[in-house]
């Protein structure tokens, strides 16, 4: 089976989790990292999951699966180890044509989840088309290694940059030009290696747009790298 990439926008979407166990907190987090209103479904929940539910942040239904918990769900994620509930949740979820994804279970998924390699907005997705987790998490773990903060740092500097030269006027061609300039520049060192004057002399000098660089780089600060197994 392949599967066409794509990036959902889940932010206010109703998504279900069934399974309360650890493979569901971590379905759960990921999905409330991307903004999506999350119910978890089962009769017990690990630690993790019942601090999620006292914090407010997912809303829990003490019960066993049943088809119309399906219903308002954009997407769901069978993670129980019940064969039989996991084959009902894709059965159920095909029929009202509700996304579905059945953890370890290729054949009943209409998505897969990647692993993701996170540096702020900067995401790096893997995917094996569900034959190999192990392999998708080895591979994340070496873009980890390739791919640091600094670049989430560099995308900030591009995001700001990217509305006062539009606002310019000038040509696509020239925008164009300054924007390849900047990331071809030696940029990413000097923001490895912390040396922020440089890095505002260098957006100066190739794009002639002051930053407030201290701005973004606490901005940065408060959006750690997150990590994430896949499939």
């Amino acid at each position: 089976m392949r599967y066409y990439p794509v990036g959902l926008d889940i932010t206010g979407r109703h998504c279900l989790v069934v399974g309360g166990g650890e493979v569901g907190r971590r379905k759960a987090e990921r999905l409330l990292e991307y903004g999506a209103r999350v119910t978890i479904v089962d009769r017990t929940l690990t630690p993790g999951l019942e601090a999620l539910v006292r914090e407010g942040r997912i809303r829990h239904v003490a019960a066993d699966y049943g088809e119309a918990l399906l219903k308002g769900a954009f997407l769901v994620i069978g993670a129980t180890d019940d064969r039989a509930v996991n084959d009902r949740i894709f059965r159920d979820a095909r029929r009202r044509k509700v996304l579905a994804n059945i953890v370890d279970d290729p054949g009943r998924c209409d998505f897969v989840l990647p692993a993701l390699c996170r540096q702020g907005d900067l995401v790096i997705t893997v995917a094996t088309g569900g034959r190999s987790p192990a392999l998708a998490k080895k591979l994340r773990r070496e873009l980890e290694e390739r791919y640091g903060p600094e670049y989430g740092v560099l995308l900030k500097i591009m995001g700001e940059l990217r509305g006062r030269i539009i606002e310019r006027g000038e040509g696509s061609d020239e925008n164009r030009a300054t924007f390849e300039a900047l990331v071809d520049s030696d940029i990413l060192e000097r923001i490895r290696r912390g040396h922020w004057r440089k890095v505002g002399q260098a957006v100066k000098e190739l794009a002639g747009v002051d930053l407030d660089l201290a701005a973004i780089r606490r901005e940065a600060a408060g959006r750690p790298s997150r990590k994430s197994g896949g499939r």
